[in-house]
C-alpha cells in the first residue's frame, strides 16, 4: 500500500457544510468586495479574538506589509532580517527602501537587538523584525532601540495569528503589526493578511490605502492599491473562527509528541521558546548539527524519498538570492548565525489533520539515520 503524502503544512478545511450557507448569502446579497457584511464581520470578530481594537484586512499579507510602510511614510534604509520569507524584504524593496540586513539570535532566530543597533545609521528610518515560526522577538530590546533612535517599528506578525507574550497578545508592540492569513498559516482565509492600527485615525488612512487611495465616491487623497479582501475570503475566515480552539489544541499535541520525542536524538536540537509565551504551534522547526550521522539535506531527501515533504524553512537566506545579494549587509561574514541556521534548518510536518501515527513515523526515520 503506497503510503501517504505528509506535507510541513496543510490547510485546514472546515467542513464544507458550514460555508455553503455562507456562500448562498453571498449569491443571494450580490456584494461580492469593497467592505461587504462579511467583511465587516470578519473585521470585528478578529478584533474580539485577537484582543485589538483596530484592524484593517487585505487581500494577502504581503500587500498588507507593503500598505504598512507606505502608510508610515518609510524612506531611507530599514534594519530586517535575512531569515525569513523573501516577501518581508521584498515590501521594503517595493516601497523603494532599502533593506539592511542584520544577524538573528541563535536561540529563537529572531533578528538580534544589538546586531541591530550596531547596524543604525543616519539614513536608518525603521526597524522590521519577523516573529519567526511565530516566537516573540525581543520587544522590549526594540522599543527601546526604536524610541532612541526615533525609529518606525513594524512587526512581519505573518507566523504569529493568536501568540500571546507576557498575558498580552503579541500585536500589541510596535507601530504596526502585520498578518498573514495564506492557506498554509495557522488561521486561513484562502488567501487573506490584516494590519493591526494602534487606533482609529490610522486605520482610517489605511481602509483608503488599500482601495485606491478614495476618501468617499469621488475624492482620491493618496497613492493607493488594489488590497480588500472579498467576501468569500471573509467567510472562510468567519467559519474558520469558530474552529481554532481546536485546531490550536491538535496542533499543540503534535508539538508536544515531537518535542518529547526528539529532545533525546544526538544531533538534533529544537528551538526555545521565551517564557511567558502562549504558542500557536504555527511552524516544528529542528536544527540538524555536525554530530548527527547525516547532513540536514541527505535527511530532507531521506524523508521525501518515504513521502514525507518537511521544508528547509528558511533556505536559502533572503540576503543569498542574486537581488539582494550585492547589498554591503548581505554579506555572509556579517551573518554567521543565520547562514549556518539556514544550512541546519529542517521544519517538520504540523497541522491539524496530521496523526501522532504519521507524526510517529516522522520520528522514527529521523531517529534511525
Amino acid at each position: 500500500m503506497k503510503k501517504p503524502r505528509v506535507f510541513v503544512t496543510q490547510p485546514h478545511l472546515p467542513p464544507l457544510e458550514e460555508f455553503i450557507p455562507y456562500l448562498e448569502k453571498i449569491w443571494e446579497r450580490k456584494v461580492l468586495t469593497n467592505g461587504g457584511p462579511f467583511h465587516e464581520q470578519l473585521e470585528a470578530a478578529l478584533c474580539d479574538y485577537l484582543g485589538v481594537e483596530h484592524l484593517c484586512l487585505f487581500s494577502n499579507g504581503t500587500i498588507a506589509l507593503i500598505s504598512a510602510l507606505q502608510a508610515l511614510d518609510i524612506h531611507g534604509e530599514a534594519i530586517t532580517t535575512p531569515y525569513s520569507f523573501v516577501a518581508t524584504t521584498h515590501a521594503l524593496a517595493w516601497n523603494r527602501i532599502t533593506p539592511v540586513f542584520a544577524d538573528v539570535d541563535p536561540h529563537t532566530l529572531n533578528l538580534d537587538p544589538d546586531k541591530v543597533e550596531r547596524a543604525i545609521t543616519e539614513h536608518t528610518r525603521a526597524i522590521v523584525p519577523v516573529h519567526c515560526y511565530g516566537t516573540p522577538c525581543d520587544v522590549d530590546a526594540f522599543q527601546k532601540i526604536a524610541d532612541k533612535h526615533k525609529l518606525r517599528l513594524i512587526y512581519d506578525a505573518a507566523h504569529a495569528f493568536g501568540v500571546r507574550y507576557r498575558d498580552q497578545g503579541l500585536l500589541h508592540f510596535g507601530d504596526l503589526s502585520v498578518l498573514s492569513f495564506h492557506a498554509t498559516k495557522v488561521f486561513n482565509t484562502f488567501e487573506g493578511g490584516a494590519i493591526v492600527c494602534p487606533d482609529a485615525a490610522t486605520k482610517r488612512h489605511i481602509d483608503h490605502l488599500k482601495n485606491f487611495g478614495f476618501t468617499d465616491e469621488v475624492t482620491v487623497e493618496t497613492t493607493g492599491i488594489n488590497g480588500k479582501m472579498n467576501e468569500v475570503c471573509a467567510a472562510m475566515g468567519l467559519v474558520q473562527l469558530g474552529h481554532m480552539a481546536a485546531i490550536q489544541e491538535k496542533r499543540g499535541k503534535i508539538d508536544a509528541f515531537y518535542r518529547e520525542r526528539l529532545r533525546e536524538i544526538d544531533g538534533v536540537r529544537l528551538l526555545d521558546t521565551p517564557a511567558g509565551t502562549e504558542s500557536n504551534y504555527a511552524y516544528f522547526p529542528i536544527l540538524i548539527q555536525e554530530n548527527y550521522p547525516l547532513t540536514r539535506d541527505q535527511l530532507y531527501e531521506k524523508l521525501r524519498a518515504d513521502e514525507i515533504y518537511a521544508r528547509r524553512y528558511f533556505y536559502p537566506l533572503i540576503s543569498e538570492f542574486p537581488i539582494y545579494h550585492g547589498l554591503p549587509s548581505a554579506r555572509a561574514a556579517n551573518l554567521p548565525v543565520a547562514t549556518l541556521a539556514a544550512q541546519q534548518v529542517l521544519c517538520l510536518p504540523i497541522f491539524p489533520d496530521l496523526g501522532l501515527e504519521q507524526a510517529g513515523r516522522i520520528v522514527s526515520l529521523i531517529a534511525q539515520p
